[in-house]
């Protein structure tokens, strides 16, 4: 027999939940009995009940009111009534729509191995941290970390961290949430904004501005208000340690030069509702070769000369489509991918040509051949006064061609 310690909010529960089932003799519940019965009585999600695991999966001890749980005998015997429920006729007891579903007991992403924290990294954990609501906008190109930025500092804070992927299709169901229909019932389930809400997470809506304006559903939670789930008549308040961070490859004013198809020109009164907007650039050379070693050691490998061949390679094509001279950009989540290869082929042009495949034909030889200048030893600057000659011919060339 264990124990565990009790309080009135806890002692409420115990007495809803036997209530609830009509059985003063149960000492086990499921997930779907528990969020019914919090739903029923509008209580709080009993994060230390869900703790008490039986090891059936979704099973858990439900404790006397003076905290005593884990009979054994008790324990055979539910394990057995459990078993021989249908799972249709434990989700028929939940009120009809009401019911909240969730897969995890917590959100706290795990700490991402080899991470080297840099540029916006410690300005991100002072806001969170703080546990003060300050919506924050991370704009930057493809493949800089802004993503994993935001999932590691939560990881670290340990914040849980629920993530909503954006697309055009995304509307205030998907966001919110709504009805499913699960064994035959009508099932309310909630949508990842109302679950950082009620949980106090840190939420990320990734790629956001690949939004229509639908996403405008979201205005009143980025001005940290509670919002009127209409489908359910309910009132959702946000839990403290609530905030919105919004990831994006454009400042929510579409893409010009077309690189981001499918960006929107977004409302500039949504916007306005983030208070501060962070622009994340690609890493320093520095912490980009940091980056490799640590995923090189993943793959048990350790090249230094290979580490720092990359990534002056990328640093020249990233000067080199700054100035307009290429269309294609290098970025870090690149050159990880090509470090992960070469620790799967052992082999690094195999590596290299591999990740630069999915360009066209022509930059992805400029790109190979460029890569085989850095292993030969010239200098970033040889490479690019290199390039600026050759541009000169041709401007030469085609102002010779119209004579």
């Amino acid at each position: 027999m264990k124990v565990v310690k009790m309080n009135d909010d806890r002692t409420a529960f115990v007495k809803n939940a036997r209530e609830f089932l009509k059985d003063e003799d149960r000492s086990e519940v499921t997930r779907a009995e528990v969020m019914a019965v919090v739903a029923k009585y509008e209580m709080k999600r009993p994060s230390w009940l869900l703790k008490l695991k039986t090891g059936d999966r979704g099973c858990y001890f439900l404790p006397t009111t003076d905290g005593r749980y884990g009979n054994e005998e008790t324990t055979i015997a539910s394990a057995v009534d459990v078993v021989s429920t249908p799972v249709s006729n434990v989700v028929a007891m939940a009120p009809r729509g009401i019911e909240v579903l969730e897969e995890q007991d917590s959100y706290i992403p795990e700490k991402f191995t080899g991470y080297v924290p840099w540029g916006n990294f410690n300005t991100l954990k002072k806001v969170i941290k703080s546990e003060i609501f300050y919506p924050i906008f991370i704009t930057g190109m493809s493949g800089n970390g802004k993503t994993l930025m935001v999932k590691e500092t939560c990881a670290r804070l340990h914040r849980e961290f629920v993530r909503a992927n954006i697309t055009i299709e995304t509307d205030e169901d998907d966001l919110i949430g709504g009805f499913r229909l699960i064994n035959g019932e009508t099932v309310w389930h909630d949508g990842p904004v109302i679950m950082a809400m009620k949980r106090g997470a840190v939420l990320l809506l990734d790629e956001i501005d690949l939004a229509s304006n639908k996403i405008m559903a979201l205005q009143p939670i980025l001005e940290g208000s509670s919002i009127y789930v209409k489908k359910i008549g309910k009132w959702v308040h946000p839990a403290p340690g609530f905030n919105v961070v919004a990831t994006a490859n454009t400042k929510g004013q579409g893409s010009d030069d077309g690189r981001f198809i499918g960006t929107n020109v977004m409302n500039e009164s949504f916007l306005e509702r983030f208070p501060v907007t962070i622009e994340q650039s690609y890493p320093t050379n520095k912490i980009e070769e940091k980056i490799l070693v640590n995923e090189l050691a993943k793959q048990d490998k350790v090249d230094n000369d290979f580490v720092v061949n990359l990534v002056k390679w990328a640093d020249v094509i990233r000067r080199t489509f700054m100035d307009g001279g290429v269309d294609e950009i290098i970025s870090t989540r690149r050159l990880v991918h090509i470090v992960g290869a070469f620790g799967i082929f052992d082999n690094k042009m195999t590596a290299i040509e591999m990740c630069v495949s999915r360009f066209d034909s022509e930059t992805k030889t400029s790109f190979l051949d460029l890569y085989t200048k850095v292993d030969e030893g010239v200098s970033t600057d040889d490479i690019l006064a290199g390039q600026a000659e050759d541009e000169i011919d041709d401007e030469e060339e085609e102002e010779d061609n119209k004579f």
